[in-house]
């Protein structure tokens, strides 16, 4: 059994008990239930249960401003988390102007917190800053995500020069998508220099801890070679595309359900990349493979999955 699965049964118990306690007891256990709700959320959008999701962290949220509102320095926080989860909840299911709106109610809460108590919460500004360009651009609005991801990157760099290894991570993917921003805006130098920058970070990571960190490896490379195949580097970007795909078939053999969609993505560049290098029969083969995946019922699953 797929261990999310596990991990869904043990919060919708741990749900069920803490509403329970708190129909008796509200003012002891609204925050554990809150709790509860918001990895309820996390778990059931896991797997791919977005409506239902949406929901519990609705409810998560009605019961955090309650709180928030009676102590405000004790509950915000928790607020300000759950409106981020929120705001990606939103997201997954396409609609973008709400979760704009709740990241950046999230993100003028933690612009508060921060500024009290920087140590604390620039991390959660930061990851919310990403969050923020992200809806930014899905909306088309290209130009305020670059400054909001510049900014998460500005904090990223800071948190990293004292803590590399908690936050060197972050930071590798927060460059991935200031490259994207630089090449939806058309600016592809620039867009390069950060993909390799991300990258650097991704193969440091990953000589250390390659189960945890290749995933993020390879999807920089995909992106690298886009950015190489841009600029009408062909012959890197065919480089980089391998690499990646090399790296995605070693991990769809382990997860399958998890990977399979991403490597079809990456074989589809490496098809295109193949046939403007005049590789045919090449091109043609990679794309059967991509065709092959996308038949499979695990791959059917998570590209509905990944439709976000």
């Amino acid at each position: 059994m797929d261990r999310r699965e596990e991990a869904l049964f043990a919060i919708e118990e741990a749900t069920e008990l803490y509403k329970q306690l708190a129909a008796d007891r509200p003012a002891a256990f609204s925050p554990g239930l809150a709790s509860s709700l918001n990895n309820l959320s996390i778990c059931l959008s896991n797997l791919g249960h977005l409506e239902e999701a949406l929901l519990a962290i609705k409810e998560a949220i009605k019961l955090r401003r309650q709180l928030a509102a009676v102590q405000p320095a004790a509950f915000n926080p928790d607020l300000a988390i759950s409106l981020n989860n929120l705001s990606n909840r939103l997201s997954d299911l396409g609609r973008q102007e709400v979760a704009l709106l709740a990241i950046e109610e999230a993100i003028e809460l933690r612009r508060q917190l921060a500024a009290d108590q920087p140590a604390a919460f620039n991390p959660d500004l930061a990851r919310s800053l990403n969050n923020l360009s992200n809806r930014l651009s899905n909306l088309g609005r290209q130009e305020e995500a670059l400054l909001a991801i510049e900014e998460a990157i500005e904090l990223h760099r800071q948190l990293a020069a004292d803590r590399p290894a908690a936050f060197n991570p972050i930071l590798a993917s927060s460059l991935n998508g200031l490259s994207n921003c630089f090449s939806n805006l058309g600016r592809q130098e620039e867009a390069l220099l950060a993909i390799e920058e991300a990258i650097e970070l991704h193969r440091q990571l990953a000589a250390d801890r390659p189960a945890a960190f290749n995933p993020g490896l390879a999807g920089s490379l995909n992106n690298l070679s886009i950015c190489l195949s841009d600029l009408g580097d062909l012959e890197k970007a065919l480089l980089a595309i391998e690499e990646a795909i090399e790296l995605r078939q070693q991990l769809a053999e382990v997860h399958p359900a998890v990977f399979n969609t991403v490597l079809v993505k990456s074989l589809k560049i490496l098809s295109d990349c193949l046939f403007c290098l005049s590789h045919f029969e090449e091109s043609s083969l990679a794309a059967k493979e991509a065709i092959e995946l996308c038949q499979e019922p695990t791959t059917a699953h998570s590209t509905v999955l990944s439709s976000k």
